[in-house]
């Protein structure tokens, strides 16, 4: 994702929204390597088209960038909109603003039906609607692909032997798989709960839905595990990738029907609910709490699912509402 995470190529199916942007121009950005705002600068600068050159400084020195002929220092925000001025192409800065309780957006607003009563964490669930079906088209993709090439040909010569890529394919499935269980408790345990206090019974068919995708979840992660063990290029082997990506597009349109039907008849009565500032911080951190290894060691992989401004946003709103150790160990995750 961006400069900072590499420069291996990777095969289509593993490309992230952001890294199909190619570096050009070269900043310069001096800070204290353990300072919160060099680390968010250094995550939104993953997303703009340059190459980033940091260079680690005392603890007391103020995050400054350069480039050309500009030094620039100041503000997250402030550093943030020098970039977005000079490389307007992904944004950066929201369009976006949020209030202690609600989000407010403008009539061009990309976040579809939301408006300025909607909780915040309504905004949550739908970005993280965005990463999962993003990942799940990737996956739908990268099983295709294996399939076209008749199990046995190599694919990206970075994805090593087919036995190689099903390992990393089985690993990427089992990080997607996490972040998709991990999704459906928060709903059940945290807002789920919200809207069954004041209407019972009006979540039964989206907790039903939750426990019916299970068996196609966790057959898919056995699949790829036997898979694995089988011979490539075996007509065996062909069929169960065959299978393999049959049963991959299914779960791919249960959720997208399944986040379609949230964010269309549930989510929209949060705002009903009227939450103050108070009570919309404790659900934020009790949602990260029952999310705990998506909002840690796989946070990169979560973000991964997500277009830089929506990525930006989805950070601008954790680092507003959690701890600032919690947000500090997923900035790390990010850019180290």
């Amino acid at each position: 994702m961006g400069n900072c995470f590499g420069t291996t190529s990777k095969s289509t199916a593993e490309i992230a929204p952001s890294e199909l942007i190619k570096p050009q121009p070269v900043i310069k950005l001096y800070g204290p390597p353990n300072s919160f705002a060099t680390s968010h600068i250094r995550l939104a600068l993953q997303y703009k088209p340059i190459t980033l050159q940091f260079i680690p400084s005392d603890e007391n020195q103020t995050p400054t960038l350069i480039y050309q002929n500009d030094v620039v220092s100041g503000t997250v925000d402030d550093i943030l909109r020098y970039l977005d001025t000079k490389f307007p192409d992904p944004p950066l800065i929201n369009t976006t603003t949020y209030s202690n309780t609600t989000a407010t957006t403008t009539s061009s607003s990309i976040w579809g039906w939301c408006g300025d009563t909607t909780p915040l964490v309504v905004w949550v669930v739908k970005l993280q609607h965005r990463s999962v079906s993003w990942h799940l088209d990737r996956m739908v993709k990268w099983a295709d692909d294996m399939v076209a090439r008749g199990g046995n040909a190599r694919g990206d010569p970075s994805m090593g032997s087919p036995r190689m890529e099903i390992k990393k394919f089985a690993k990427s499935y089992s990080q997607l798989l996490q972040v998709l269980l991990e999704h459906a408790q928060m709903e059940e345990r945290v807002l789920f709960q919200i809207l069954e206090s004041a209407d019972r019974g009006l979540c039964k068919a989206a907790n039903e839905e939750h426990a019916r995708e299970l068996p196609l979840m966790n057959g898919i992660k056995e699949e790829i595990k036997t898979i694995g063990v089988m011979n490539p290029g075996s007509p065996d082997y062909q069929e169960a990738l065959s299978n393999l990506s049959s049963r991959l597009k299914r779960l791919k349109e249960n959720c997208k029907q399944h986040f379609e039907e949230e964010e269309r008849e549930l989510l929209p009565l949060m705002e009903a609910t009227e939450l103050n500032k108070s009570q919309q911080s404790k659900v934020l951190q009790q949602s990260l709490d029952v999310m705990r290894e998506t909002h840690s060691h796989m946070f990169r992989f979560f973000m991964e699912g997500l277009q830089p401004q929506d990525a930006m946003r989805y950070f601008d709103l954790i680092k507003r509402y959690c701890d600032n150790v919690r947000v500090s160990l997923m900035l790390h995750m990010m850019v180290d």
